[in-house]
């Protein structure tokens, strides 16, 4: 309710007000007694109805406070009885017993607020007792001794005067304890803070006039009083008195706030800046108090600064102990893992494995990298299953994991492998959903191996040679670096090739069956080398899929089949061939601006988007949902699609689904056996029942036999390309021309 969150602003106007109307009644009269107690005894009832109003957590708190506001009234209502009723002034008297008792409950009040906040921050138990004997110091010379000293008739009057600033005194220490714990401060304890320096505030002013001049009712004290008094009430009425004295989550900080440290270096520079003061050297009592504070003081503040040099001492531990470890997966990161190789290669013969998870990426795209992460811990669990008790496996960044067997033979590192491969074949939960995720290890025997860098670097030869053939682990052998450096002189011959036109394409004829009269071709990539003559494409395919160059040769084939095909088409009408073939690869299907570049091509060339047929494989296509989503883009456009190599993936039929193919290319290994009946026979049988039920084309790839040929029509193949036909050349339709006609 928002007239309760105001209470407390009204109440502190009326307050305000009413001290202002205190000091325009007769000063030292009856009038101001009584709105001096109807102050007091009001914002005690005040303190009830906020703990009313608001339920706090720790009730306890604020009834210690209204009780101690009350029984200060109740001293001040009894004086004043004594004053104008029995027009005495008595000392001491019952209304000392209510003064006195009102600070225990105070106290007990700010105790219990600070308890929990003490409990979080220890060190604020050190830092309330430097400031605390600091100030007790200035007490006792300037406040406690002269109470002492002063004149008294009886020992009870001596023990009254100096138990007011003590109480003072212990309230200070506990104020200091509260305000400079690490934990909560709101509207409500900062309140609470300032009313209780204002009683502090009032109290030692009200012993200095008392000691050292005079003091008579309606002083300008009364006002800072009565301003306590209100404040208390302001603090209970708050809304925010709800989470007082409850601890909430705070950053711990191993430095002192700079509030704080002037506090403290005050505090302690207190007991020899009062040896300054006029006649403390001389008076035996004060120096030697003075001097006892100064010990007490020193040895506070070096355990203080011995607990700040174990705390940083423990949190530079702890960032070292982070500074090896995975975030993510809580095992050891790539740091730990090289320094846990240095003495496992010291000691003799170990063995590496290093992993890298296949799939992790599809996850990421398709689910989101929060999936990812969840993923990446229950993968790191199952690894840290599979290594046992000996090895230790570590997280080297991303999907990437590391594995170190000490004292292991080779054969205890395939067992590892094998079980690591074992337990990710199972599906994986996350999130809802089964994922099924592999891996391509990297196996490394470190006998005679001396540099933690080298090892990771063979390993790393090894898993990229697991992954290239499709194993899912392999030892390093010397020869994987020469094949990796061949592959290097490939990648940057590649690009060289590029820029000085050393690639050229040759077209395959695709046949209509059984005149053989060629109806499209597949435009094919060869790369003449200036020393080494032709470079299969087999060895540069691979490379320019892995350093990224496939991206740009294929928009190289792309504008250049094109453009072949369209003048072809325009020298030889009805004679040339009306389609042409272009294989786009994987990368191709995940980059942006593959549409842009079949659209660019075929406006350049003139070519019509019908006369161009795009082949992808299965795994391409199952990438990522960005592969799928550029080939609907390029159906749209009215570009068609072809499924190379169809029926050798994991989801042939799925795929009939999902990709709006125009033709299936049937796979070499089945019309291999066409012929010879069997298994794959009936399987190339079946393909052109399907494809004829979706009305889809079928092509029938590495056709190398009239007999193959024959049987494949017989099936109900109507296209077909392969030796049998033609050759890649640059001239392919004559060859199909010349055989029709024959």
């Amino acid at each position: 309710m928002k007239w309760e969150r105001s209470w407390w602003w009204l109440v502190l106007a009326a307050g305000v007000a009413v001290i202002g109307g205190y000091f325009l009644l007769p000063g030292g009269g009856l009038a101001q007694a009584v709105t001096y107690n109807v102050v007091g005894f009001g914002c005690g009832a005040l303190i009830l109805v906020g703990v009313r109003l608001h339920r706090p957590a720790r009730p306890a708190v604020w009834y210690c406070f209204a009780a101690g506001q009350l029984m200060s009234a109740a001293g001040d209502l009894i004086w004043d009885i004594y004053v104008y009723v029995l027009h005495q002034e008595p000392f001491p008297s019952i209304a000392d017993v209510f003064y006195l008792g009102c600070y225990p409950l105070l106290a007990a009040g700010f105790l219990l607020m600070a308890r929990e906040l003490r409990d979080r921050d220890p060190r604020a138990v050190l830092d309330a007792a430097i400031v605390a004997t600091g100030f007790s110091l200035v007490f006792w010379v300037f406040v406690l001794h002269p109470a002492a000293a002063a004149q008294a008739d009886t020992t009870l009057e001596r023990i009254i005067n100096t138990a007011y600033p003590a109480t003072d005194a212990m309230l200070l220490a506990i104020l200091t304890g509260l305000f400079i714990a690490a934990g909560t401060r709101n509207a409500s304890t900062r309140m609470l803070g300032v009313a209780a320096l204002a009683l502090l505030v009032a109290d030692i002013g009200y012993s200095v006039l008392t000691d050292y001049l005079t003091y008579t009712e309606g002083n300008p004290l009364d006002a800072v009083w009565m301003l306590s008094y209100v404040l208390w009430a302001c603090a209970a009425l708050h809304p925010s008195m709800a989470k007082s004295g409850k601890a909430t989550s705070r950053v711990h900080r191993t430095g002192l706030g700079g509030g704080r440290q002037v506090l403290l270096t005050a505090s302690s520079l207190l007991a020899p800046a009062i040896l300054f003061a006029p006649g403390v050297a001389t008076r035996r009592g004060d120096w030697m108090v003075v001097a006892a504070g100064a010990v007490v003081l020193f040895l506070l503040v070096s355990y203080r600064m011995s607990g700040f040099v174990k705390q940083v001492q423990k949190q530079a531990d702890r960032l070292a102990d982070l500074s090896l470890r995975d975030e993510l997966t809580g095992m050891g990161n790539r740091r730990q893992f090289q320094a846990a190789l240095v003495p496992a290669l010291a000691d003799g013969r170990s063995c590496v494995a290093l992993l890298d998870l296949t799939g992790f990426k599809k996850v990421n795209d398709q689910f989101g990298h929060h999936v990812g992460d969840q993923l990446l811990v229950e993968v790191a669990a199952r690894l840290t299953a599979a290594a046992g008790a000996t090895a230790t496996v570590a997280r080297l960044g991303g999907d990437e994991f590391a594995f170190l067997i000490p004292g292991g033979t080779p054969e205890v590192a395939l067992g590892v492998a094998e079980r690591v491969v074992q337990l990710l074949a199972q599906p994986i939960q996350v999130a809802g959903q089964d994922l099924v995720i592999g891996a391509n290890i990297g196996l490394v025997d470190t006998e005679r191996l001396t540099d933690p860098l080298e090892v990771l670097r063979r390993a790393d030869v090894a898993m990229y040679a697991a992954k290239g053939l499709g194993e899912p682990h392999t030892w390093y052998l010397p020869e994987l670096d020469r094949r990796a450096g061949e592959e290097a002189r490939i990648s940057a011959d590649l690009r060289t090739a590029l820029e000085a036109g050393q690639l050229h394409l040759v077209y395959q004829p695709i046949v209509e069956l059984p005149t053989g009269r060629t109806v499209g071709v597949e435009a094919l990539v060869r790369w003449r080398h200036p020393e080494r003559g032709m470079v299969s494409p087999a060895e540069f395919i691979p490379v320019a899929e892995s350093n990224g160059t496939i991206v740009e040769m294929g928009a190289w084939i792309l504008r250049e089949a094109c453009h072949q095909t369209a003048r072809w088409r325009a020298e030889h009408g009805a004679a040339a061939p009306q389609r042409v073939s272009v294989n786009v690869s994987a990368r191709q299907l995940t980059r942006p601006g593959l549409v842009e570049t079949v659209a660019s091509a075929l406006a350049d060339s003139g070519l019509p988007a019908s006369c161009l047929t795009v082949e992808v494989t299965e795994t391409a296509v199952f990438e990522s949902e960005r592969a799928l989503e550029m080939l609907h883009r390029l159906h749209e456009m009215g570009v068609r699609i072809a499924l190379d190599d169809f029926g050798t993936g994991h989801s042939s039929l799925t795929l009939l689904q999902t990709v709006p193919a125009h033709a299936l290319k049937v796979d070499k290994s089945f019309v291999d056996e066409v012929t010879s009946g069997g298994r794959r026979a009936v399987i190339a049988a079946t393909l052109i029942q399907v494809a004829e039920a979706l009305d889809m084309n079928a092509v029938a790839e590495g056709v190398e036999t009239a007999e193959q040929a024959a049987e494949l029509y017989r099936l109900g193949y109507r296209l077909a390309q392969g030796y049998h036909f033609g050759r890649p050349t640059e001239q392919p339709f004559a060859l199909g021309q010349a055989q029709a006609a024959a």
